[in-house]
C-alpha cells in the first residue's frame, strides 16, 4: 500500500477506532469515565496512530515485506520492539506534561528512597509492554495481509503464466503439425502426377478440402470427431492411391461419438505414424482400421495397423517416453496433458501378434 492509500487509512481508522471504543466501554463498565479518562485516551490515540504510521514508513524503506520470512519476522519484532520503547517515552512525557498521570504513577515518581530518572524508566517500561504488545498485533496484521495478498498475486501471476504458457505450447504444436501433414500428402499427389493425372487433379481437390478444414480446426482447442474424421478419410483416400492394394481401411464407429469433442489433427497424426511406421514397411501391405467408442465414460479412440511394435514402446505412453521418435507421437502426448492433465491417456500396444494399436482415451463430458 503507498502513502495515502484509501484502504490503509480506512484501516487505521477502523483498528485504533476500535481500541478506542474497547477502552471507553470498559471505563464506562468501572465508572472511569472521566475527563481525564479521554485527554490520556485521545493522548494515546494521536501516538498510536501517528507512531504506527511511522512503522510503516520504516517497513516500506527497509523493504522488510521483500525480504526471506526469517528476517522479515526478526525485523518486525526489532523495528516493533524499538518503536514501543520511544513512544512510551514521548508518552510518559506527555502525560506528566499535561498532568494526566494517574495517582499510582505519581506517587511512583515521588518517591524518595528511588530516583526520579529510574521511576520514570519504570513508567516508561511499564508503558512500552502496552504499546509492543499494540504494535505487535498493528505489525502482524499488516504482515499478514501483505503475505496474503502478496501469495494472491503470485498465484494468479502463475495461473496466467501456465495459461499462457499453454496457449504457446498448444500453437507450436499445432504450428508443427500441419506441415507434417502437408508434405506427406503432397508426396502421396506427387507419385501420381505421372501415373494418373486425372486422379492426381482430384487429389488435388481432396488436399485443397483437408487444408481448408485443417486451417479452421485451428481456430479452437476441439473439433466435433465427425468433423475431425471426414479429413481422415480424404487423406487416407490420397494413401490408398499411393499403396493401392496394399493398403486396406476399416472403420468401426459408434455414432454417439460423431459428436464428441477432441483435438484437432490428433487423428490424422495417429493415422500418419500408422502409415508411415506400420504400412509402408510390410512388403504385403495391411490394414488400418479406426475405431471410435464409449467405453466407462471414456471417449477411446484408437488406430490399429498391421505392423510390430518395439517392446520400449508398449504400454501407456508419457511425452519423455517419446523423446527422440517423432514429432507427431510427442505431439499427441503433449497436447492431452496440456488440455487434459492426467485425465486422458494414450497407449500403444501389440494388439495381436501382427496388429499394433495406439488407443486415446478421453472423458466424456471434460470441457477444455
Amino acid at each position: 500500500m503507498r502513502i495515502g492509500n484509501s484502504k490503509y487509512w480506512i484501516f487505521q481508522f477502523i483498528g485504533w477506532g476500535s481500541f478506542a471504543l474497547i477502552n471507553t466501554f470498559f471505563a464506562f463498565s468501572f465508572d472511569r469515565l472521566t475527563p481525564d479518562f479521554f485527554k490520556r485516551l485521545g493522548v494515546f490515540l494521536v501516538l498510536g496512530v501517528f507512531f504506527s504510521h511511522l512503522m510503516r514508513v520504516i517497513i516500506i524503506q527497509l523493504g522488510l515485506l521483500q525480504k526471506s520470512l526469517n528476517k522479515q519476522i526478526l525485523q518486525f519484532l526489532i523495528v516493533t520492539f524499538c518503536l514501543a520503547i520511544l513512544v512510551s517515552y514521548i508518552s510518559v512525557e506527555a502525560l506528566i506534561y499535561f498532568e494526566l498521570i494517574k495517582q499510582d504513577e505519581l506517587a511512583l515518581l515521588e518517591r524518595t528512597d528511588v530516583s526520579y530518572w529510574v521511576s520514570k524508566l519504570l513508567l516508561v517500561l511499564s508503558s512500552a509492554f502496552s504499546y509492543f504488545i499494540l504494535f505487535f498485533i498493528w505489525s502482524l496484521i499488516y504482515f499478514v495481509y501483505h503475505y496474503v495478498a502478496k501469495s494472491r498475486k503470485q498465484q494468479m501471476d502463475t495461473l496466467q503464466l501456465e495459461s499462457l504458457v499453454k496457449e504457446l505450447e498448444l500453437k507450436t504444436i499445432k504450428a508443427h503439425i500441419n506441415p507434417h501433414f502437408i508434405f506427406n500428402s503432397l508426396n502421396s499427389i506427387r507419385a501420381l502426377v505421372d501415373e494418373n493425372p486425372e486422379r492426381a487433379r482430384k487429389a488435388i481437390t481432396e488436399l485443397s478440402n483437408i487444408l481448408r478444414s485443417s486451417m479452421q480446426a485451428d481456430k479452437s482447442e476441439a473439433v466435433p470427431f465427425e468433423k475431425e474424421l471426414y479429413i481422415v478419410r480424404d487423406y487416407l483416400a490420397l494413401e490408398n492411391m499411393r499403396f493401392e492394394d496394399r493398403l486396406r481401411i476399416e472403420y468401426q464407429i459408434d455414432e454417439n461419438t460423431l459428436s464428441l469433442p477432441v483435438p484437432p489433427m490428433m487423428l490424422q497424426t495417429l493415422v500418419e505414424n500408422a502409415i508411415k511406421h506400420g504400412i509402408n514397411k510390410q512388403i504385403l501391405g495391411g490394414v488400418v482400421r479406426i475405431i471410435s467408442r464409449i467405453k466407462d465414460d471414456y471417449h477411446e479412440l484408437s488406430v490399429q495397423n498391421t505392423g510390430h511394435l518395439n517392446g520400449k514402446m508398449a504400454g501407456e505412453v508419457r511425452p519423455d517416453d517419446l523423446s527422440g521418435r517423432g514429432f507427431g507421437l510427442s505431439s499427441t502426448t503433449n497436447r492431452l496433458s496440456l488440455l487434459y492433465g492426467n485425465k486422458a491417456k494414450f497407449e500403444i500396444r501389440q494388439a495381436a501378434p501382427t496388429l499394433v494399436e495406439a488407443k486415446v482415451s478421453i472423458p466424456v463430458g471434460d470441457d477444455f
